[in-house]
């Protein structure tokens, strides 16, 4: 077993794909359908990492990359955006609003989980 991550991410579709190859390598999943959700599941289980979708109801990534900076207990946890937002600037808001990576959808499923790793 590798540890466990936190996937915030309200598609389900885009949720199910990302669980499945992580899981497969061995990791334990935590998902958030929204962001007060996915803050409240950081707080609660410390993943080793959290994945976070830009485009959420309620509060969308930016916001939620902000408030997880703001948790002490959450400051060597690396946020990995994983967006489809991919104009220019995109990365670098996501990036300044606290995320420590940005992977773009689709994802790769053959290098998906190598690029999980390297935030690890």
């Amino acid at each position: 077993m590798n540890g466990t991550l936190l996937i915030i991410e309200d598609n389900q579709q885009n949720l199910y794909m990302m669980r499945f190859l992580l899981e497969k390598s061995g990791f334990t999943v935590v998902g958030a359908e929204n962001g007060r959700d996915g803050i409240d599941k950081a707080l609660c289980h410390k993943p080793l990492a959290i994945l976070l979708d830009i485009q959420l109801p309620e509060m969308d990534g930016y916001a939620v990359a902000a408030e997880l900076k703001k948790h002490r207990e959450l400051d060597e946890v690396p946020i990995i955006a994983v967006t489809s937002y991919a104009m220019v600037g995109d990365r670098e808001r996501i990036l300044a609003a606290g995320a420590t990576g940005y992977i773009e959808k689709p994802i790769d499923p053959e290098t998906f989980v190598g690029e999980i790793r390297k935030y690890l």
